[in-house]
């Protein structure tokens, strides 16, 4: 029997876990079972013989100790609002989900150090409001901070709207604390923001989906609150136009460019006509429209600064109608139309979701080649691109029939990752890959990088418990 061929599920494995967590830390019942096993779309339904979850980074890590002594797989999961099934089972109900919400707990905040330390199973927003207390923001930014959790965050290297200044979680992570396949921890909870003494271990984990280790707390970095923020709503005819007008803002602006948004005028009148109470920024309907935020923590002077962009903004021709949100509520609508696209489309059929990244330049290359292929090819298609111009990452959807969802959505996703392959792009910009992106990750990497992959994988995953099917296919995986 291959590792990837697990057995079913021993009942002394779970007898000894449910020893290990408790009743309340072990759920054994289908309809327990099934909010764990269901993808953020509800589109995608796995199979787990359990779920398990722990209170605790020691009762982590001894049923992921069971876990190697049985040779039972693992899906770690957080707040389970993956994009890309890499935090639901498969179909075997051969896996075990272990879900990490349990551990929420904040340990530790450093004003002066300007750090905190969190339990995996945090949600995004709760540390938001932590930071907020101290007068701190922690930058990342995303559509589920409500319901996802760090871990998750961690583990897909989530990005959000704020990477154009603060990076990626890469960038917001000092330290992590992790549980290793053998069911060890390895304890890198520093804060320090120098280390030079040898390989960067916790930038393994960041990013592996859970295929390498269970993360189970995470020391984050803490930045100054904004004392000043301006908000823009800009309609262009083009996103050649677009860059032109991100480059002279990051020109003149500088650190103060917090977040540069595109948005196409079809997805911005889905979102204005389906989303209750929205309305659209500006009085007219444009082909594209810009999504500007501005935001530093001196106490003034920032609207003299962008008084002067967007001077040279109009001057030169750039942008056909602008507005600026003059009260929380303006700009609170802005980006409910920004975070709305793909809830209002759902509105016109089924949406084809995907999330790549292209360098900056070739932005507008990418959606002309994929407009006019859909046009000729397939006119029953509607493209919905929208994102972050910042750093190149697009969430390039497609509204498509529902009847033709299946059939269209591997034709559509297949043209954009060549095209994208094509511009020196990739096909996850901050979504990850999970199990909906990794046959055609596979084809694309060379050879030389998937040796190393699995090399790294092999490693530190010997018997091939942690979340297996996710990033490398199984074939792959042990081969």
């Amino acid at each position: 029997m291959s590792a990837f061929d697990p057995p079913s599920v021993p009942a002394s494995f779970l007898e000894r876990c449910a020893a290990i967590l408790g009743p309340s830390g072990i759920l054994l019942e289908p309809a327990a079972i099934e909010p764990y096993v269901v993808d953020f779309w509800r589109q995608h339904r796995g199979r787990a013989a359990a779920v398990l979850r722990p209170a605790t980074t020691a009762q982590t890590a001894a049923v992921v100790a069971e876990a190697a002594r049985y040779r039972v797989p693992l899906v770690p999961q957080g707040g389970n609002t993956g994009l890309v099934r890499g935090g639901v089972p498969d179909a075997s109900g051969r896996q075990v989900v272990l879900s990490l919400a349990r551990m929420d707990r904040i340990r530790a905040i450093d004003p002066r150090g300007e750090h905190l330390i969190v339990e995996a199973g945090c949600p995004l927003e709760k540390v938001h409001r932590a930071a907020a207390e101290i007068g701190r923001v922690f930058p990342l930014v995303l559509g589920s901070q409500g319901s996802c959790r760090i871990g998750g965050n961690v583990a897909t290297n989530a990005g959000g709207v704020n990477v154009v200044r603060y990076g990626m979680m890469r960038d917001l992570v000092l330290g992590l604390e992790v549980v290793l396949a053998d069911g060890r921890v390895w304890d890198g909870l520093r804060t320090l923001r120098k280390d030079n003494t040898g390989y960067d271990l916790k930038q393994l984990f960041i990013g592996s989906e859970g295929t390498l280790g269970v993360v189970t707390a995470a020391a984050l970095r803490l930045f100054p609150a904004p004392k000043e923020r301006e908000t823009l709503w800009l309609g262009v005819e083009h996103p050649r136009l677009a860059l032109d007008v991100f480059e002279l803002f990051r020109d003149k602006a500088g650190e103060a460019l917090a977040s540069f948004e595109l948005l196409s005028g079809f997805g911005v009148e889905a979102a204005c006509t389906y989303l209750p109470g929205v309305r659209r920024p500006l009085s007219e309907p444009h082909p594209w429209h810009l999504l500007v935020e501005l935001a530093w923590s001196l106490e003034d002077g920032l609207s003299e600064r962008l008084e002067k962009v967007l001077s040279t903004v109009v001057e030169m021709g750039l942008v056909d109608d602008g507005t600026r949100a003059e009260s929380e509520a303006q700009r609170a609508n802005m980006w409910r139309i920004r975070e709305g696209q793909s809830e209002a489309t759902r509105h016109l059929g089924h949406v084809v979701r995907s999330d790549v990244t292209v360098p900056i330049a070739a932005i507008p290359e990418l959606v002309d080649r994929m407009r006019d292929w859909v046009e000729a090819e397939h006119p029953e298609v509607r493209p919905i691109p929208f994102g972050h111009v910042g750093d190149g990452n697009l969430h390039f959807n497609f509204v498509v029939p529902p009847a033709r969802f299946e059939e269209l959505r591997r034709v559509l996703l297949e043209k954009l990752y060549d095209e994208v392959a094509a511009l020196g792009g990739s096909i996850s910009a901050e979504h990850g890959i999970g199990r909906a992106k990794r046959e055609a990750l596979w084809r694309r990497r060379p050879p030389i990088d998937r040796e190393l992959m699995l090399r790294i994988k092999r490693a530190l995953d010997p018997s091939g418990i942690f979340n297996p099917g996710a990033i490398f296919p199984l074939e792959e995986e042990w081969s």
